[in-house]
């Protein structure tokens, strides 16, 4: 471990444990990691859950208020210089989270910070070719990114409260969504399509002051899973064939590591962005509730890390940070439905030559911070 993740290790310990350090919120981060992300004050949470709302449910054929409970896990992205997130809601036809309905609502902003909604979700289980995989759990988690040519991309979990199932979608206006359904239903015969899939990362680059989907080697490559990490390649965007081993099964590229804030959970959060140093993937990780965990960290507390890939070989992994770049630290965000504390990272923009990252809070909220490249000494 070098000196910088020493001297951060310690102020993260002052911090976790009360002690007062002038210095114990400046982070130190290897050259190729983003970050510090700032909360910006008095703006937080940016979303939260609206009991006026409501639509016409086509599973009930009913009025329901969609977004009464919670609001959370948002996705990020930015049309016609303004920043849109598309943020996952519950109503409160459940007990707890996984038992009611979630639905995507649609949130726009100038300035990233203040935003004004659509009355409707924008996607939601529907009357569609798609109800058997999203009745009655719904649509869950996105992650959006565009293409050089303006299409929009979503990945996102389908929810039938038996099997979660990545599922994708495409739109022009990130508005009116075609669903194309689960991701892997096809590949290898269907060996992966009735396994859990979760949290799909795709591979980005900032260019031209866009950040945009990009190709390896003439193919879409993500990031993909919810304990491990895992990748997959794709030539439609729609279709994804997961990589294997010599044995066929799922090839690991990261896992969790005991004694570590991730040391229960690896999952993939915004959409992975290539660098001239390598990929970058930002991932949830989730700390180990029992002797393998962090003691630093709460029991079962989701924080935000970094791992760095090589960029000629998106499978190859080069380094991790070894303590978190974001992790519960408001109240907002150890309250609500996870109280262990969450920051659960899913949607990123490039907007105004800043990061935008928008975030879960507690499965309860939708939290921003905000790193801009500038600043970074």
């Amino acid at each position: 471990m070098n000196r910088k993740y020493a001297l951060f290790l310690t102020l993260m310990f002052l911090f976790c444990t009360g002690i007062s350090s002038p210095a114990q919120n400046k982070n130190t981060f290897p050259g190729w990691a983003l970050g510090d992300f700032v909360r910006p004050k008095g703006v937080n949470p940016v979303i939260s859950a609206d009991s006026a709302t409501s639509f016409r449910d086509p599973m009930t054929n009913s009025r329901i208020h969609w977004q009464a409970n919670d609001t959370f896990n948002p996705a990020a992205a930015v049309k016609d210089g303004k920043i849109i997130v598309l943020y996952r809601s519950e109503d409160k036809s459940g007990i707890k989270i996984g038992s009611r309905t979630s639905r995507l609502g649609y949130a726009v902003s100038r300035d990233g910070l203040n935003f004004s909604r659509r009355s409707e979700p924008v996607l939601y289980p529907d009357n569609d070719d798609q109800k058997a995989f999203e009745w009655p759990g719904g649509c869950e988690d996105p992650r959006v990114a565009v293409t050089e040519d303006g299409t929009y991309l979503m990945l996102y979990t389908q929810w039938d409260r038996k099997v979660p199932r990545l599922g994708a979608a495409t739109s022009k206006d990130l508005i009116h969504w075609t669903k194309h359904g689960p991701i892997f239903q096809d590949a290898y015969e269907g060996k992966f399509f009735n396994i859990p899939t979760k949290s799909a990362s795709i591979l980005t680059q900032v260019k031209g002051g866009r950040q945009v989907i990009v190709k390896w080697k003439g193919q879409y490559f993500m990031y993909w899973g919810e304990r491990h990490i895992y990748g997959a390649v794709s030539s439609n965007l729609v279709d994804w064939k997961p990589l294997v081993d010599m044995q066929g099964a799922l090839l690991r590229l990261a896992s969790p590591r005991p004694g570590f804030f991730d040391s229960d959970m690896t999952e993939c959060g915004p959409p992975a962005i290539w660098t001239e140093k390598g990929i970058v993937l930002l991932y949830n990780g989730r700390n180990h509730p029992g002797d393998r965990g962090d003691k630093r960290y709460n029991g079962g507390a989701y924080c935000a890390g970094q791992m760095l890939f090589d960029k000629t070989d998106p499978t190859r992994l080069l380094d991790r940070l070894d303590v978190p770049f974001f992790w519960p630290a408001e109240p907002f965000e150890k309250s609500g439905q996870y109280r262990n504390g969450t920051v659960f990272i899913e949607g990123m923009a490039w907007f105004n030559d800043k990061w935008f990252l928008y975030y879960g809070c507690a499965d309860s909220k939708v939290g921003v911070a905000i790193y801009s490249p500038d600043l970074k000494k």
